[in-house]
């Protein structure tokens, strides 16, 4: 099946999980079970979509392809995994409204873009786990983010005191910052992970000894931003606008360290 089939079902997917977010949003109610059930086989289906479009622009002959729009079209399908494995047990749906649009804007970038920056495979182990790893950390991280601009819209409709609309359909404020606590904390254990192997398996992973690069950098600042909050938010009980602040810094740092690069890299400088 051509790549432009596999892009245009996936994107039908994932604009009616969009549709079936506005519409709980739009009645200011919650999703109910049914409205779940439908929301999470939309997902389903569009990340099976997703994955055969993916199977064109990550597979070349000179090895993994992990060039700008097919990389960013494989963080985006693993955090619209993760997000459809967490809706099952948490009541996160509004995130969809979020990473949803960002997904279907890098996979149409994927089809228009096409580029090629062959990663040599090692078939390693060391090699396949730094890859996973990293992909997971990045993926739980984003939707910390995402989340933490729902908690900071929630807590500015309160000190505003307009708690009425589509915030009837939100889980409790305390919940939120809560859960997203709880997926940097693990993000920042799977980051911990990405740091230490990159620093001294680098030939192990990549056939080649570590280098400081911009890459490198951005993310070990972003490893100690996140290592910050968690201790701030375990010793000083920060909360409310400093998590956000926190968790925002961070993600931007890991977005620039990875993503910016490449497009530094591949865009601006043609290499």
């Amino acid at each position: 099946m051509p790549q432009i089939i596999y892009i245009s079902i996936t994107s039908i997917f994932y604009i009616l999980a969009c549709t079936l977010i506005i519409r709980t949003l739009w009645l200011a109610r919650p999703l109910g079970k049914q409205g779940k059930k439908a929301l999470v086989a939309a997902l389903a289906a569009g990340l099976l979509f997703h994955a055969g479009a993916l199977y064109h622009s990550l597979h070349s002959d000179a090895g993994l392809n992990l060039a700008l729009t097919s990389a960013a079209s494989l963080v985006s399908w693993t955090i619209i995994l993760l997000y459809t494995l967490a809706l099952i047990r948490y009541p996160i749906e509004n995130l969809g409204l979020g990473i949803l649009p960002i997904t279907l804007v890098c996979l149409v970038s994927q089809l228009l873009w096409p580029s090629l920056h062959a990663l040599p495979i090692q078939n390693s182990m060391a090699q396949a786990s730094h890859i996973t790893v990293s992909l997971l950390a990045y993926a739980l991280l984003s939707l910390a983010a995402a989340q933490s601009c729902v908690v900071m819209v929630q807590e500015y409709k309160l000190r505003h005191k307009h708690p009425g609309g589509f915030m009837h359909a939100l889980p409790p404020v305390q919940l939120m910052e809560k859960l997203m606590v709880q997926l940097v904390a693990i993000g920042f254990v799977l980051l911990t992970f990405t740091v230490i192997s990159g620093l001294f398996f680098s030939q192990e992973i990549f056939g080649k000894p570590f280098k400081i690069t911009h890459h490198n950098l951005l993310s070990i600042m972003a490893w100690l931003v996140y290592g910050s909050f968690l201790l701030g938010r375990w010793r000083f009980g920060w909360r409310g606008k400093i998590a956000i602040r926190w968790v925002l810094i961070g993600s931007a740092l890991l977005v620039l360290g990875y993503l910016g690069t490449k497009f530094v890299v591949e865009i601006v400088l043609n290499r």
